[in-house]
């Protein structure tokens, strides 16, 4: 980062750190890799915003560091940021009961404002409710001794509220006062308006809710939340910083009008992420530790198979997939191929599974239940980054099937450990995995099964070999190095540019 130029003027940047609160990978990860990023860079005053999803917050200390009976005495201080841990921990006042007075605020004129949070004294709170995850601990001064502001009121309810809007026929949204800052990142549509001279920017990520929407949760409200926020963003002025160029046509075939506010910054792997030198063993030991507890042990019999299958004398085999468990991810077509290589050139093939359980995922683990029973599919849940990179070493091959996708780290963070990739050939993968992977027809299962034997095929060892070369260098594009310096241009020439107006 010592290479950038210095800017004119120092950008003043709020980050929406909602989604960190949430689950490991995804979305999640690249706010806390993002974050991460920016801080480093000694040019940008960077702050991040606290906010829940679902419950209203208490509020933190006065913007400007004073009541108006003065200032406040540190007993009372630490009292505020107490009650807002706890809020956030506990959640008191949901969404649905803040949503009325929301509406109503805004109607009288009234906006949403933001308070501090200071975190000297709670820079343990921030370190593991945010960032531990997917930082490292060598990241921990970075990301704590960072400012912080809280949004009081509840995501959803400003969504909820904006919809109130419509049903009145108005088309309003709630008013967020962010004047302190020059541009305010959200990582997905955000439901607000912001002060005049602070530029939205929103880290486009994808259009799934609105192309696919019978791929996601809670699909009215989802797509509904998703279309109004983006369109009042479009309208608004904000900028698009899109997660892969792929994401970006999608933008544009929805709104087109946004071609000259958008731009693709891919993602950044964590650096977390790495070949080094680790025994099968591991592999063996990270399997049985982290099964998931809500499905690998159902039955009697099948803690008795899951240990015979990861303890056998043979040697440990296994597809390794990684991702949330919902359909959009394609687990049944991967289950079909395995099923089909077991029975026919494989059986000691395994299957391992990490990610939490996400929405409409009966079918898929009713599916999955025999093979689980049996000691041959392994789900693990909360693997650190740590034990990820030797999982995907050891796999046979890193299967990332997906129907869509915004962008799929999974691929990336394989190839930076070492692994070898076998990709749903979407546009997408195409885009970020280049020729660095082996691609199949996402719904073909015979394509899949080709895909699979040419990869793991003793007497194709030179190709998985080739490939595995090609993925070190394919990978080394998304590296924080790589991937921060065009923010910094982004960031340096778009909103310095706004700064050198306004200022006219």
């Amino acid at each position: 980062m010592d290479t950038l130029a210095t800017p004119k003027h120092s950008v003043r940047i709020l980050l929406e750190t909602r989604p960190a609160l949430d689950m490991h990978a995804g979305i999640p990860q690249q706010t806390r890799l993002l974050f991460r990023g920016l801080s480093l860079i000694p040019e940008f005053s960077t702050e991040g915003l606290l906010q829940s999803s679902t419950h209203a917050l208490s509020k933190g200390l006065p913007a400007s560091g004073r009541t108006w009976l003065g200032p406040l005495p540190t007993h009372k201080k630490i009292d505020r940021m107490a009650r807002i841990v706890i809020m956030l921990e506990q959640r008191f006042l949901r969404s649905c009961a803040s949503a009325p007075l929301v509406t109503l605020r805004r109607l009288c004129g009234a906006s949403e404002q933001l308070t501090r949070f200071d975190t000297s004294q709670f820079r343990d709170f921030i370190w593991r409710r945010l960032f531990s995850k997917s930082l490292p601990p060598s990241d921990f001064s970075v990301v704590t001794q960072r400012s912080f502001r809280v949004a009081r009121t509840p995501w959803t309810a400003m969504h909820v509220s904006a919809l109130v809007y419509r049903v009145l026929g108005l088309r309003l949204f709630p008013r967020l006062e962010t004047q302190d800052f020059d541009v305010m990142i959200a990582e997905t549509p955000y439901p607000a308006t912001i002060s005049k001279n602070t530029r939205l920017v929103i880290r486009y990520h994808d259009a799934i809710p609105l192309l696919m929407p019978h791929t996601i949760a809670e699909r009215r409200h989802h797509q509904a939340f998703h279309y109004h926020a983006l369109r009042q963003n479009v309208q608004s002025g904000a900028w698009f910083v899109c997660v892969s160029e792929a994401t970006r046509r999608d933008l544009l075939s929805i709104f087109p009008q946004v071609e000259t506010r958008s731009t693709t910054i891919h993602n950044v792997v964590s650096h977390d992420y790495f070949d080094e030198e680790s025994q099968v063993s591991r592999a063996r030991e990270i399997i049985r530790n982290r099964r998931n507890q809500c499905v690998a042990v159902g039955r009697p019999s099948s803690q008795t198979a899951f240990f015979e299958g990861v303890d056998s004398e043979q040697p440990l085999q296994y597809l390794l997939m990684v991702s949330t468990i919902e359909p959009r991810k394609n687990h049944l077509t991967l289950l079909s191929a395995w099923e089909r290589l077991r029975a026919e050139s494989y059986p000691s093939l395994r299957l391992v599974l990490v990610g939490s359980l996400g929405w409409h995922n009966r079918p898929i683990v009713r599916k999955l239940r025999p093979w689980i029973d049996r000691g041959a599919v392994f789900m693990l849940e909360d693997v650190p980054s740590s034990e990820l990179r030797v999982l995907y070493k050891h796999a046979r091959a890193t299967i990332c099937p997906s129907i869509a996708e915004g962008f799929d780290l999974s691929g990336v963070e394989a190839m930076r450990s070492g692994g070898v990739v076998i990709a749903s050939d979407i546009p997408v993968h195409r885009e970020i995995y280049s020729d660095a992977a082996e691609y199949f027809n996402p719904y073909c299962t015979d394509t899949f099964v080709r895909a699979i034997r040419g990869v793991i095929d003793p007497t194709r060892s030179s190709h998985r070999e080739e490939l595995i070369r090609r993925g070190a260098r394919t990978a080394a594009r998304f590296d924080c190095e790589v991937i921060m310096p065009k923010w910094y241009a982004f960031l340096t020439s778009h909103i310095t540019a706004a700064q050198q107006h306004a200022a006219r």
